[in-house]
């Protein structure tokens, strides 16, 4: 069922991609091909010079976007003749920004202030003011037509107008085009503009959103256990999406959405939203204690700052225009140190250089983002460039990595069938029918001479066989106490037959680390049965345990006949599937290995290594 689901959920996540990519190819076409006469989007609706806080007179070109910094800027010219007989209409679409059209004897044409704002809808009753701050211009759409002008103020078309827009904010510059948009139409043409231009990226990162929130969660549930790292990167795309959404209608809202304040809170809300999703998803990525509790602290740093800027503005102390620079430079260093605590935890790690490698353009483009409020560059937003090639890098890996993923269940799946066959085969190996007689025929003579130890021996037997059995349902590795306990058992009853030629050592200088059950009883029988067993005066099995640097090794030694390491196995009927199932089932489950080395007349020696990496939860089958 689990790889039926999984095979289902790769195809919707190919099916979405491909239609996505169907998508855009389509309207670029429609783009392409439709004429776009319906509307035009010029830098300004004048023909004439502009002025930047007082300075000298640029001439205004109508195909090129304005890019000066500015707190005060003064447009001044000419409606041209295209605008006031072909399109008539012009919308203008603002950001943080005043601004007034009026002619040269100070006649106020349009203006979009808060004062004339509030006498405008005051008389509306049910519309209440409680969020419209007196110094917060927020997100406005305006429209007028040349021809109102004409017959309601007399104005000519050849009339010389000034167009005088203010950034109210002391904090930093900011490039015209950026708070300024202007739509020329002959009717609707700010919808048209809206589905031609905004309403594709709405649609495509609609479906990122829900790509984000169904995939990767979805993918990391089926595969067995929950992988924070993709529940938090899950969210992280549902913001991203939910982020470039604002971005692609934050010049439409205030269609929809009556108070310009509250444009502007959901617009920031989106952005702090995503900037909290990205360094949960830094602290996902993390997995020393020490460097977690450092993530949790910058993460409820900016927390405290988010919430801070959001009842200042509330309250009407300072709105989120006036704190995003300081919440940038915030976000930007939480996301630094973020990066940093990474590479901390990932250094020496080969694999984790690459995930380091994809933020490098965010945190390029989130300084020059922040830089261009004080020196200006050439273009702008370089941070939503720089997030989309990482994000497209992040979900490229994560979906190779979820592949991955699904190719080692499959593998463990496998794996989990031959170690459970191994099992079989180790406990069958371990309860062969001459061991049963010799340790019942043993139990039977001492009911006669010593009938308590035959009782004690009677409930260690039933103790061995229990160990056995309950071996095919053991999965994971146990405490290496849980395996001696059971060697000592075997021990016990091999004892009962050997008497004196059977001496037992133990040197257990190391117990906290885990192995395989059944797992060194092969060895330890073969020191019995073929080592000090087939020596006639008998011999000591000595069972040793140590920890060193990297590994922990447990060593089963005899003093018994030995044999050639090099010779051929013999071909006697057996199988000799013990030994080699030991050394599977210790690599499998615990990266370990078996090294043998025996000396004819002298003995045996079986040394298991365990590397301490094998010991880990991540390293484990479970």
């Amino acid at each position: 069922m689990k790889k039926i689901f999984t095979g289902k959920i790769w195809t919707i996540a190919v099916a979405v991609l491909t239609f996505l990519i169907a998508v855009s190819a389509a309207w670029i076409g429609v783009r392409y091909y439709i004429s776009m006469d319906f509307y035009q989007t010029p830098s300004m609706f004048l023909e004439g010079e502009y002025a930047v806080d007082g300075g000298e007179w640029q001439a205004i070109d109508a195909d090129k976007p304005v890019t000066d910094h500015f707190h005060q800027i003064v447009f001044k010219g000419r409606i041209p003749e295209k605008l006031s007989t072909y399109f008539k209409n012009v919308t203008i679409s603002s950001k943080n920004v005043w601004y007034t059209i009026k002619t040269s004897d100070g006649t106020v044409l349009c203006s979009y202030r808060f004062e004339d704002e509030k006498i405008k809808y005051d008389y509306i009753p049910d519309k209440p003011m409680a969020l419209r701050l007196s110094d917060t211009p927020g997100y406005k759409v305006n429209g007028f037509s040349a021809a109102d002008f004409t017959e309601y103020y007399g104005v000519s078309p050849d009339e010389e107008l000034f167009f005088e827009v203010e950034y109210p904010y002391d904090n930093a510059l900011v490039s015209f085009c950026d708070c300024v948009s202007i739509t020329a139409y002959y009717n609707d043409g700010i919808y048209l503009r809206f589905f031609f231009e905004a309403l594709p990226f709405v649609g495509l990162f609609i479906l990122v959103c829900f790509f984000g929130l169904f995939f990767f969660p979805v993918a990391s549930f089926i595969l067995g256990k929950v992988d924070y790292r993709y529940l938090a990167f899950g969210f992280l795309s549902f913001f991203w999406g939910l982020y470039m959404i604002m971005q692609s209608v934050s010049n439409y809202l205030n269609l929809w959405i009556y108070d310009p304040t509250v444009c502007l809170l959901l617009d920031k809300i989106a952005e702090y939203c995503f900037v909290t999703a990205l360094l949960l998803y830094f602290k996902a990525n993390m997995r020393k204690k020490r460097m977690r509790l450092v993530a949790n602290i910058i993460l409820t740093v900016f927390l405290l700052g988010e919430i801070s800027v959001y009842l200042l503005h509330l309250c009407g102390n300072a709105d989120l225009t006036a704190s995003s620079m300081m919440m940038n430079i915030v976000a930007a260093v939480c996301m630094a140190v973020m990066i940093a605590l990474l590479c901390v935890e990932m250094k020496g790690n080969r694999n984790a250089l690459f995930f380091l490698l994809s933020w490098v353009p965010l945190m390029i483009t989130a300084v020059l983002d922040i830089l261009d409020g004080f020196i200006h560059f050439p273009g702008s937003h370089y941070f939503n460039y720089g997030l989309t090639v990482t994000m497209i890098v992040q979900i490229v890996a994560l979906i190779f990595n979820l592949r991955q993923q699904y190719l080692n269940m499959i593998r463990y799946e496998q794996m989990q069938k031959e170690l459970y066959e191994a099992k079989v085969s180790v406990m069958v190996s371990q309860i062969r029918p001459h061991f049963m007689y010799n340790a019942l025929s043993s139990i039977a003579m001492m009911c006669t001479l010593d009938p308590e130890t035959a009782q004690e021996a009677t409930v260690t037997f039933a103790d061995y066989l229990r160990g056995n059995m309950d071996s095919l349902k053991q999965t994971a590795p146990v405490p290496f106490e849980v395996e001696l306990a059971h060697l000592k058992k075997y021990l016990y009853i091999e004892k009962l037959r050997f008497a004196d030629l059977l001496n037992v050592e133990y040197d257990i200088q190391a117990t906290d680390f885990r192995l395989p059950l059944l797992s060194i009883q092969p060895l330890v029988e073969n020191a019995v049965k073929h080592g000090v067993g087939m020596k006639e005066d008998g011999g000591t099995v000595k069972i040793s345990t140590r920890e060193t640097e990297n590994a922990y090794e447990v060593i089963v030694e005899d003093d018994g006949v030995g044999f050639d390491t090099n010779a051929e196995k013999p071909d006697d009927g057996r199988s000799h599937v013990g030994m080699e199932n030991t050394k599977k089932r210790l690599h499998d489950m615990c990266g370990g290995e078996v090294i043998i080395t025996s000396a004819i007349g002298k003995g045996t020696t079986a040394k298991v290594i365990l590397p301490k990496e094998g010991q880990t939860d991540e390293n484990t089958v479970r």
